[in-house]
């Protein structure tokens, strides 16, 4: 028995990366997920756009007969000195990133509110954020604001939508090697700062895709029923601290 089963799932950003690999643990665990990309999923969309969000939330009702849980993991890499930032590439990231999140949370909870409570609740959300968005990176900029605004755009979804049962969390994952990510540490130069990024995680290396699925699956099901409004760092470490050699004066490795 699955831990999702019957439950239907959209998940945005599911042709690769986080998206694709919680599109398939949700369906490993019984349900009947519709996946959203711009290209190579079920669904083709843009999640800024308004109105075919909407309608691809009632074509899920329409087909499924409500929505239980939604994923939202699509996203784009950028970011640099605030100075050298064109403003139409901070208005591409802020859209894609944050007014993105935005725009399919509130057709989410459009529909989540419509519909019957069901073993306790009408529904749950999951924003992919970062722990980008939870303290600043070199030439963050755009990336970090963003990822920031996801951030607390959770907690107050999460403080609107409780009491009508429905659940609204994020998920803040370190650095995971995945095709965007791939597709910075390809630039010139990066190779070092690579090397430097996975040892900044206290596990010592970068994360897996399924290892965010796996916590996108917790907060979807019934075990964390009681759960609303987290920012979870799945981060291997980044953000517990940091290691300036003492402990190897210590004698640990």
């Amino acid at each position: 028995m699955g831990r999702m089963d019957g439950k239907v799932a959209v998940v945005t950003g599911a042709a690769s990366g986080i998206g694709a690999a919680t599109t398939d643990r949700f369906r490993e665990e019984g349900a009947i997920v519709i996946g959203w990309d711009l290209d190579g999923a079920e669904v083709d969309l843009d999640v800024r756009d308004e109105d075919a969000v909407r309608g691809a939330f009632a074509d899920v009702v329409a087909a499924h007969g409500r929505l239980d849980a939604v994923v939202h993991a699509a996203g784009v890499a950028g970011g640099g000195p605030a100075h050298l930032v064109p403003v139409e590439e901070w208005d591409r990231v802020i859209s894609i990133n944050l007014t993105g999140t935005f725009v399919v949370g509130k057709h989410a909870v459009a529909v989540m509110l419509g519909q019957d409570v069901v073993d306790g609740e009408r529904g749950s959300i999951v924003n992919i954020a970062s722990v980008e968005g939870l303290a600043g990176t070199e030439g963050g900029s755009s990336y970090n604001a963003a990822k920031g605004g996801v951030v607390i755009l959770t907690k107050n979804m999460a403080i609107d939508f409780g009491r009508s049962a429905i659940r609204v969390n994020a998920v803040c994952p370190g650095f995971i090697d995945t095709p965007m990510l791939r597709g910075v540490f390809e630039m010139e130069g990066m190779g070092p700062i690579q090397d430097d990024i996975a040892a900044a995680h206290q596990l010592g290396r970068l994360g897996r895709p399924e290892e965010i699925a796996a916590s996108c699956l917790f907060l979807c099901s019934s075990d964390a029923s009681f759960v609303t409004g987290v920012s979870l760092p799945v981060d291997g470490g980044y953000t517990a601290g940091h290691r300036h050699g003492v402990s190897e004066l210590m004698g640990l490795a």
